[in-house]
C-alpha cells in the first residue's frame, strides 16, 4: 500500500536512474519529488497537503449564501428592474452606503436582531460591523448630511448571522429593496403611498394572492399599557407578539408570562387584542372600546389607521389590506403605521380562510431613529418599505422552473454568420459596423466555424436573429437574415440592413 512519507522524510538524491518517486529516509515511506517546485499541478499540491497533514481546500459557499448561475443572475436582473422601475415610477432616486458601519451605528436598533450583527475585528481604531438592514444607514446619512427632506430607494446587500432557510429564500447575505420617504408631511400620505407600492410591486409580480397586513405602534402600545404592561416591558412584548404568525398564542403567551415576566393575567388582556384582525369596522369598534378609548397613544394609533384607511380607500385597494393587531414587526425604531406583506395559498378547496406562506414586503413609520444620530437630537419622520426580493426571487424560480421556460441569459440580438471557410474578415467587418450601430451581436470565436455550429448557438442562447454573410451575399451586397425561431431567412441590402434589424427588435 501506497504510503506517504512525514514532510520531514528526506529523498535520496535523483540520480540518472531514478524516475518521480525516490524512497524516504525512514520507515520505508514513499514520497514523490516530481514534478519540480515551480511545475506542479492541483494533484501534487494535494499530496504536499496530505505530506503535511493540511486539509485539502472544500469548494463550496459559505454557509447561507449561494452563487447565482448566468440564468438565476438574468432572473435576479428582472425581478430588481421591476422594484426599482416602481420606485422610479414614484419620484424616488438612488443613494448607495457603504457595507461596512460602525459598530456603534447598528447596535441597540434592532430589538432582539441586534445579535444577528456580523461584528468585525478591530480594524485600525474602529470597530465595524457589516450592515443589517438598509434603514439605519439611511438614517445616519440623512443625519450626517444633515438632510431634512428626501425620498430615495436603495438596492444593496444586506447581512445577519442567522440560521438560515434557503429553501424558503432566508439567507445569511441576501439583497434589500428599499423605498422611504423622510421629511414633515400630513399624516398618513406618505404612509399610504407605501402600501400602494407594495400593493403594486405584488401585482406586477403576479406571484398569486396576497394580502398586506397593517397595525400601529401606538396602538400596540396602548393595548399593553391597559392590559397592564411595564413602559418598559413593551418592546420585549412587542417582540414575542411579532411571533403569532409563525406560533400558535399558546406558545405566545407562554413565552410573555416564562421569560418575559408578564402575569398571566397581563397576557390573557393582550390575547383578546391581539388575534383582532378587520378592515375600518375593526377600527371603528376598537374606537368605542372602553378601555382603548381612555387610552391617548391608542387612540392617536386608530386615529392615524382611520385615515390611512381613507387614503387606501381612494387608492383603491383596501381588498388587500388587512388591519391585524398581531403584527408587531419586532425592530426597535418603528414609532407609528407598521406593515408586512405575505403571499396567500389555498390549501384545498375546503379550505375557507387561505394560509399565508411568508412575508413578502415590511416596513413602517419609524420617526426617532434619524434623532438617534443628529448631535442635537432632530427629527426626521421617516417612513419606508423593504421588498423581500430573496423570498420572491426563489419563488420565482420554482415557478421558471415548473414551466420548462428558457430564460435568455444575455441580451444578445444578433448573431453574424458565415457558411463557408476563409470569411472571417467578413464576419469581423460587419459585427463591428452592427456594435458601432447600438446592437448588441456576438459571433463564434473560431475562424471557419460550421453554419449549423452557429445557428445551434443561436436556439441554445436565445438569439433571435442571424445575420448571415457568405461569398454570395458578399458579391450582391447583402445579408442574409435569418430568424431563429421561423427559420425564414430574407436576404438585405447591406446598406439596409441595420434599419430592417431595429424594426424586428422593436416591442
Amino acid at each position: 500500500m501506497l504510503r506517504l512519507a512525514p514532510l520531514a522524510a528526506r529523498c535520496l538524491p535523483a540520480g540518472p536512474r531514478r524516475g518521480p518517486l525516490c524512497l524516504a529516509a525512514s520507515r520505508g515511506t514513499i514520497a514523490r519529488s516530481w514534478p519540480p517546485a515551480g511545475d506542479r499541478g492541483p494533484l501534487s499540491r494535494q499530496v504536499r497537503a496530505a505530506a503535511s497533514g493540511e486539509r485539502a481546500p472544500v469548494l463550496k459557499t459559505p454557509k447561507g449564501t449561494r452563487d447565482h448561475a448566468p440564468a438565476q443572475a438574468a432572473l435576479r436582473e428582472r425581478l430588481l428592474s421591476a422594484v426599482v422601475s416602481c420606485f422610479k415610477r414614484h419620484g424616488a432616486a438612488a443613494i448607495d452606503t457603504p457595507v461596512l458601519e460602525l459598530r456603534e451605528t447598528l447596535i441597540g436598533k434592532y430589538g432582539e436582531g441586534t445579535k444577528l450583527i456580523y461584528e468585525l475585528q478591530d480594524q485600525g481604531g474602529e470597530l465595524l460591523a457589516l450592515r443589517y438592514d438598509l434603514t439605519v444607514p439611511f438614517a445616519r446619512y440623512l443625519a450626517m448630511n444633515k438632510i431634512t427632506n428626501m425620498k430615495r430607494y436603495h438596492v444593496a446587500k444586506v447581512y445577519r448571522r442567522d440560521n438560515p432557510a434557503t429553501s424558503q429564500g432566508r439567507y445569511r447575505e441576501f439583497y434589500q429593496c428599499d423605498f422611504d420617504i423622510a421629511g414633515k408631511f400630513d399624516p398618513m400620505i406618505p404612509d399610504a403611498e407605501c402600501l400602494k407600492i407594495v400593493h403594486e410591486i405584488l401585482s406586477d409580480l403576479r406571484l398569486g394572492d396576497f394580502l398586506i397586513k397593517v397595525n400601529h405602534r401606538q396602538i400596540l402600545n396602548g393595548v399593553f399599557a391597559v392590559c397592564g404592561v411595564p413602559e418598559s416591558k413593551f418592546i420585549p412584548a412587542c417582540s414575542t407578539v411579532d411571533k403569532l404568525d409563525k406560533v400558535p398564542w399558546e406558545e405566545v403567551r407562554s413565552e410573555m408570562v416564562g421569560e418575559k415576566g408578564l402575569s398571566p393575567e397581563a397576557a390573557d388582556r393582550i390575547g383578546e387584542y391581539v388575534q383582532l384582525h378587520g378592515g375600518l369596522e375593526l377600527i371603528e369598534r376598537l374606537l368605542q372600546d372602553p378601555k382603548l378609548s381612555q387610552n391617548k397613544l391608542a387612540k392617536e394609533g386608530l386615529g392615524d389607521m382611520k385615515l390611512l384607511f381613507e387614503y387606501l380607500t381612494l387608492f383603491g385597494i383596501t381588498g388587500k389590506i388587512s388591519f391585524d393587531l398581531s403584527l408587531a414587526r419586532g425592530l426597535d425604531y418603528y414609532t407609528g403605521v407598521i406593515f408586512e406583506a405575505v403571499l396567500l395559498q389555498q390549501e384545498n378547496e375546503h379550505v375557507e380562510e387561505p394560509v399565508s406562506v411568508g412575508s413578502v414586503a415590511g416596513g413602517g413609520r419609524y420617526d426617532g431613529l434619524v434623532g438617534m444620530f443628529d448631535p442635537k437630537g432632530r427629527k426626521v419622520p421617516c417612513v419606508g418599505v423593504s421588498i423581500g426580493v430573496e423570498r420572491i426571487f426563489s419563488i420565482l424560480e420554482q415557478k421558471l422552473e415548473a414551466s420548462g421556460e428558457k430564460l435568455q441569459t444575455t441580451e444578445t440580438q444578433v448573431l453574424v454568420a458565415t457558411p463557408q471557410k476563409h470569411l472571417l474578415a467578413a464576419r469581423l467587418k460587419l459585427i463591428s459596423e452592427l456594435w458601432d450601430a447600438g446592437i448588441k451581436a456576438e459571433m463564434l470565436y473560431k475562424k471557419d466555424p460550421k453554419l449549423l455550429k452557429q445557428l445551434q448557438y443561436c436556439e441554445d442562447t436565445g438569439i433571435p436573429l442571424a445575420a448571415i454573410v457568405g461569398e454570395q451575399e458578399l458579391a450582391d451586397g447583402v445579408v442574409k437574415l435569418r430568424d431563429v425561431a421561423t427559420r425564414e431567412e430574407v436576404d438585405i441590402p447591406r446598406e439596409k440592413l441595420i434599419d430592417e434589424i431595429r424594426r424586428r427588435l422593436e416591442p
